[in-house]
């Protein structure tokens, strides 16, 4: 059989871990289902494991298999005939890893080779030079860098500047998972393909905009990760103010790989920077206490089970944040942008509000502003809140009622998952919905003047009892301004 032309050889540095068995392989297995990879691509899984491909094979049948659909034993086998391992050492002495993996590439140079390094920021770079020492960097290479991009600003160039002295900017992809989501794509429609939304995309009809993102679980086994991490830079730094830049952008002129991304970073400049004493007054920090989740009592995140002992890091890392940020320009002046982020919540929910203005000369009683809501997750839909009258004789009774799209509900084709739709776009070349350096750049401009002021407070963050909205910080933040969270607007 002749190659063909879109056919890849996908290399995953950190192939053994939980971000690949858990996402990564379920989601390339779904692409192979689908029909979507080439009969020639191979999943090659670089790591420390010392497996052979029998072994990594059996770990995936075992691991992964429970939890896609196998409906079809014979597209499972072929799926697991283009698994491979190559055990490797970053930075070590042993070399054996790196021979092999140049001697398993040889002959395929025309193949796209795609680096996807689901691994710490730390070994973006070691790893890209290792990459270019055993000359395994073609033209045709792409490399994928998961998220955090570094800690700060500082950080976040240093690696840019590591990768970027091995690949094009053109071959760096720089995944936000949120990206790849369903409703993510479907506000770009909903804002660009229909007429009626956009005369009103703006201050004169848009009180403000809340963007959430809230986990029931907590972080047991996982302290060593977030004590060094925190809600702020894990979740804000990329995910929220990258559904903020989706919201607040001005419409491009093309649907093409760039020029979507220009416009986000104009969005990423001009936020208005929260420095100083503004930090105490337009940001929140906490941190869960012992409570209740469904029902269940549950620790603390000192007292998490599986993690090692707290230390002074520990004590001082928010679990929970919140901001309130404005976007500086003509559209959206005197709008402010809500985010906020937090684990061990009442509920799991990844949304979008739009809260509308109300109307200017209100003629019925009980009367509330419209509001759309995007969501991200559990179910992914959109809702637009209008007000209808009750049934009945009588007064006019208003009551908001929702206009409601599911996706579940509405298309009859399975809902992808984020990592299936960003991993096709990696292996066709289109890195529309990947960061380019200067957006995660701006990122971090305005997120490193809150960490140091953080920092210098030197007292613990707030705290909130696990399965609570969050800290009373939260609620004071939108409260200051007549406004509430939307789960708690009596409205």
């Amino acid at each position: 059989m002749s190659e063909n032309p879109q056919s890849a050889d996908l290399i995953v540095f950190g192939g053994t871990g939980d971000l690949s068995m858990r996402k990564l392989l379920p989601a390339l297995y779904h692409c192979d289902r689908d029909g979507r990879l080439s009969p020639e691509t191979r999943i090659i899984a670089m790591s420390r494991g010392g497996l052979d491909d029998a072994d990594f094979r059996g770990k995936v049948d075992a691991e992964v298999r429970g939890s896609v659909p196998v409906d079809d034993l014979d597209t499972w086998q072929r799926f697991l005939g283009r698994l491979h391992h190559v055990s490797v050492d970053i930075g070590g002495e042993d070399t054996t890893g790196w021979a092999k993996i140049t001697g398993l590439l040889a002959g395929h140079e025309q193949r796209d080779r795609v680096f996807y390094l689901a691994s710490p920021p730390m070994t973006f770079g070691p790893f890209c030079r290792e990459l270019h020492r055993a000359g395994l960097v073609t033209p045709a290479s792409r490399v994928v860098l998961e998220k955090p991009l570094g800690r700060d600003l500082a950080s976040a160039q240093r690696i840019n500047d590591e990768v970027g002295a091995i690949f094009d900017e053109r071959q760096i992809y720089r995944i936000d998972h949120y990206l790849g989501k369903e409703t993510v794509q479907n506000l770009l429609v909903l804002r660009f393909a229909n007429a009626f939304l956009e005369p009103i995309w703006n201050s004169l009809w848009i009180d403000h905009v809340q963007i959430t993102a809230s986990e029931t679980v907590g972080t047991p086994g996982r302290r060593g990760y977030y004590d060094h991490a925190g809600a702020l830079r894990d979740m804000v730094q990329n995910h929220l103010l990258q559904l903020l830049c989706l919201v607040a952008m001005e419409p491009p002129s093309r649907n093409d790989r760039e020029s979507i991304r220009d416009e986000k970073v104009k969005v990423l400049e001009s936020l208005r920077p929260i420095t100083g004493g503004e930090v105490d007054r337009f940001t929140v920090r906490g941190q869960y206490t012992a409570g209740e989740s469904g029902g269940v009592p549950v620790p603390g995140y000192l007292d998490e089970p599986d993690n090692t002992a707290p230390t002074e890091a520990s004590r001082q890392v928010e679990t929970f944040a919140a901001i309130r940020a404005e976007v500086k320009n003509w559209r959206w002046a005197g709008v402010p942008f809500y985010l906020r982020t937090g684990k061990r919540m009442p509920y799991r929910c990844s949304e979008i509000v739009v809260q509308f203005k109300d109307v200017p000369h209100s003629i019925f009683a009980g009367s509330a502003p419209n509001r759309l809501v995007l969501r991200l997750q559990p179910s992914e839909g959109i809702e637009l809140h209008i007000m209808a009258k009750e049934p009945g004789a009588g007064e006019v009774a208003l009551k908001p009622v929702p206009l409601s799209l599911s996706f579940a509900e509405t298309f009859t084709t399975r809902v992808p998952e984020a990592y299936e739709r960003l991993l096709m776009d990696v292996l066709t070349g289109n890195p529309t919905l990947f960061m380019r350096r200067d957006e995660v750049e701006a990122a971090w401009r305005f997120i490193d003047p809150i960490l140091r002021e953080w920092d210098s407070w030197g007292t613990p963050p707030e705290p909130y009892p696990a399965g609570s909205p969050g800290p009373a910080g939260a609620h004071e933040l939108v409260l200051r301004s007549g406004r509430f969270w939307h789960e708690e607007d009596p409205s």
